[in-house]
């Protein structure tokens, strides 16, 4: 758990020591763009409980369907596309509510017939989304969202820190580097952890 808000505390170090860039139409911060952060940074923080509940859930009323069906065999654990089509299905019913709720609706199809080019970029990132996707829900079921996590906070990391190197006019500032230190630290922290906890089960 410590090692988890050290990466966290790290992303959010990260984050806010990145200068601010004036450009066309720039705002300062409002107090209401922070608290829709601080929302959805606590939303994301409780998407990792959810999703282990959701297992364990899964997995003992699947056991307990095998039991009444006198042993049969049956896969305890929910599929990566089961998880994965639940989940996008409900996203979509949010999203059209909110869409129908907002008057955006006719908007955004006006737009899309507009523009021919803003259709077909569409198409592709949702056809990289999913392929995504097939990876992230894989690693859900047959790992666990912790680890999900970790590697798409390393991802991130590492993707932030190519771009560093590859272009020197990204630079980092000091703030920003100890935020990638403290994310490293958090993550070695925790695969320690972990490879200590493995060797005493053993020895036990």
């Amino acid at each position: 758990m410590f090692q988890v808000l050290v990466v966290t505390f790290g992303v959010v170090v990260f984050n806010f020591g990145a200068p601010v860039k004036h450009g066309k139409g720039g705002q300062s911060d409002s107090a209401y763009g922070l608290a829709l952060i601080a929302f959805s940074l606590a939303l994301d923080g409780a998407t990792g409980g959810i999703q282990d509940r959701v297992k364990t859930g899964i997995k003992k009323m699947n056991e307990e369907e095998s039991k009444k069906e006198g042993g049969k065999k049956k896969d305890p654990k929910l599929s990566p596309f089961e998880s994965m089509l639940y989940t996008n299905l409900s996203g979509a019913i949010v999203a059209l509510v909110f869409c129908f709720a907002t008057d955006q609706v006719s908007a955004g199809l006006a737009f899309c017939q507009r523009s021919e080019e803003f259709v077909k970029a569409l198409l592709a990132f949702s056809l990289c989304s999913a392929l995504g996707q097939c990876f992230i829900y894989y690693t859900i079921a047959e790992f666990s969202p912790l680890l999900l996590a970790t590697v798409t906070t390393t991802r991130k990391i590492f993707s932030t820190l190519v771009s560093v190197f590859r272009d020197p006019s990204n630079s980092l500032n000091e703030m920003q580097w100890i935020g990638c230190g403290l994310v490293f630290a958090g993550i070695i922290g925790e695969q320690i952890a972990s490879f200590a906890g493995g060797g005493k089960k053993k020895a036990h």
